[in-house]
């Protein structure tokens, strides 16, 4: 039995349909897959979004929320009212200036103080060296200061009478810290004084530059770690001469020193004072600039001192000549015998009489 060309069976690999035919399916199904791949893409885009319109809804809430809720059990809650601002110093500064130079008031909100700005105004006052400030809840805020401690007064004049009274003469500490203190305590009256700082412009909270100022304080640091602190004590550096300091102690010794090598004058200067102890004698001059053959003197002692009271040197002393009448004529004659009589006897000018008694004292 012969099979009919429509019963006849057909390959397995061959297509049923045609190239056009193909081609159209082909076709369709870029557009479905396309518009399917849209759907996709738009679904995502609509779900990111939803994800950050509600993050961003959760945060805001949070946040009105948070705000609301330290306003109304913080900020505006009754307990947290500053009751008590406790400041404590260890020198002039007194309560009032502190808390009008912070802008702290009892009665506002302990959390809305800000502690950073408080600290950082407190640190800018000349006086001030150090600053620590605490808040203590539920209404307490401690203010601890370190004051600057002065250790000499420093003034633009050579010369200066009363630092006190001065408006040109300002504290220095001894790193350099000008300042200009309104309460004086007594101790600052004995505090040694650096004058002739021509070049140096002065002002409250300024640090000093100048190469004579900051010899002089490294002299004072110095003469304070020294063993002669006792027995050489600073009143008074005089830095108006450019190029070296003139120091005065209590007792007006005079030391010039020079700017380089302090500790090695100091040195110098420790072994003339304890040569002058030896001997019983104080120093009137000495300079330290020369490195041999250092020039000194001493003052006299107190024996020397009466004696040039009591016995003065002699000095030519110049009489002033005083017109005297001319006597009579016929009296000359008469006269003239006594006359020489009352020379011999009568009073000598003041150079014999000083002659007279040399001679008797020999």
């Amino acid at each position: 039995m012969k099979l009919t060309s429509s019963t006849r069976k057909r390959p397995r690999n061959q297509r049923v349909s045609n190239s056009r035919q193909r081609k159209q399916q082909h076709l369709l199904d870029v557009k479905v897959r396309a518009r399917k791949a849209t759907q996709y893409r738009n679904r995502r885009v609509l779900v990111f979004i939803s994800k950050i319109a509600l993050t961003a809804a959760i945060s805001a809430g949070i946040y009105f929320g948070a705000r609301i809720g330290m306003r109304r059990f913080f900020f505006e809650n009754p307990e947290y009212r500053l009751a008590m601002i406790d400041v404590q110093t260890d020198g002039t500064l007194q309560r009032d200036q502190v808390l009008k130079t912070a802008d702290l008031r009892e009665g506002e909100n302990i959390f809305q103080v800000n502690l950073a700005h408080v600290h950082r105004v407190l640190q800018q006052l000349p006086q001030v060296d150090e600053v620590e400030v605490v808040r203590k809840l539920p209404g307490e805020i401690d203010i601890r200061i370190l004051e600057r401690k002065p250790i000499a007064w420093i003034t633009s004049e050579k010369q200066i009478s009363d630092p006190f009274q001065s408006d040109v003469a300002f504290l220095i500490d001894a790193r350099g810290v000008l300042m200009k203190e309104k309460k004086l305590l007594p101790e600052y009256l004995g505090l040694p004084l650096i004058t002739g700082c021509i070049s140096e412009s002065l002002e409250p909270g300024k640090i000093v530059q100048s190469i004579e100022a900051k010899a002089a304080l490294e002299l004072l640091r110095l003469s304070a770690a020294s063993f002669m602190q006792t027995r050489f004590q600073i009143r008074e550096i005089d830095a108006s001469k450019g190029y070296c300091l003139v120091v005065t102690d209590k007792n007006h010794t005079r030391v010039t020193v020079g700017f380089d090598h302090l500790e090695k004058q100091i040195q110098r200067l420790e072994q003339f004072l304890v040569y002058a102890d030896d001997s019983r004698r104080e120093i009137e001059t000495v300079n330290l600039l020369v490195q041999r053959n250092i020039p000194v003197t001493f003052m006299k002692s107190a024996a020397e001192v009466i004696n040039d009271t009591i016995d003065p040197d002699e000095t030519p002393r110049i009489m002033k000549a005083i017109p005297v009448a001319p006597p009579p004529a016929k009296a000359s004659a008469k006269s003239s015998a006594p006359a020489a009589g009352k020379n011999q006897n009568g009073p000598q000018p003041f150079s014999l009489q000083k002659q007279t008694q040399k001679g008797k004292k020999e």
